[in-house]
Parts: C-alpha cells; sequence; structure tokens
C-alpha cells in the first residue's frame, strides 16, 4: 500500500483531474501560508475555490473530510484570507473539501461544496 504522502499527492491528483473535467482552471496547487497549506486553488464561473483534499485507503474509521476539523479550518481560512489579499482578489469565493477513499475496490470521489458552511 503507497504511504501516507503518497496517497495524499494521488488525492490531489485525482482531485485536480475531477476539477478540471468540472470546468475549473487551476491557479495554484499546495499554496503555503505560514503554517497553513491549500491543496487546490482553482476558479469556476468567477468564484475562487479553496480545496483541501482529504485522501484515506478507507472509511472504516470515519469518512476523509472528517479530519478538517475547527482548529484546521482557522488555519486554512488565515491562507485563503493572506491569498485573496496578497493578490488583490474581489471576486466571489469559497472553501470546498474533496474526499477521497482509494483502495482496491476502486476509487469514490464525495465533491462538498461551500464546506465551512454545512
Amino acid at each position: 500500500m503507497a504511504t501516507h504522502n503518497d496517497l495524499g499527492k494521488k488525492g490531489e491528483d485525482i482531485a485536480i483531474e475531477y476539477l478540471l473535467k468540472k470546468g475549473h482552471h487551476i491557479i495554484a496547487r499546495n499554496y503555503r501560508h505560514e503554517k497553513a497549506e491549500v491543496d487546490i486553488i482553482s476558479s469556476h464561473q468567477a468564484t475562487i475555490i479553496f480545496t483541501e483534499v482529504k485522501a484515506r485507503s478507507t472509511d472504516r474509521y470515519g469518512y476523509p473530510e472528517e479530519a478538517v476539523n475547527a482548529k484546521k479550518k482557522e488555519k486554512l481560512r488565515e491562507a485563503m484570507d493572506h491569498y485573496l489579499t496578497e493578490n488583490d482578489i474581489k471576486e466571489e469565493s469559497r472553501f470546498d473539501i474533496i474526499s477521497i477513499v482509494i483502495n482496491k475496490s476502486g476509487t469514490e470521489v464525495h465533491h462538498i461544496e461551500d464546506a465551512f458552511y454545512h
């Protein structure tokens, strides 16, 4: 089985492919601000979308998106705010989560749009 980092990279690659098929334009990957990292920044229909990707080999211990806790959300918001300010972006923005389970049975992708408000 792939190591944790390999699985994360594979998950991000799957998420990029998924977003491109949905018509997103990829702006940045692995954007860092201080201790936070946003996996994917894209634009779609005049909205800037910040996406956290969570990949697991099983959902036995919970769904991947459940790993995005309040502390993680706070760090991601800080990175998002910094990116928008740094680049003087005024367009609408939101935060999504793409949850991916990759195992012998196949790959399951779950896209949660505007995830911080669900």
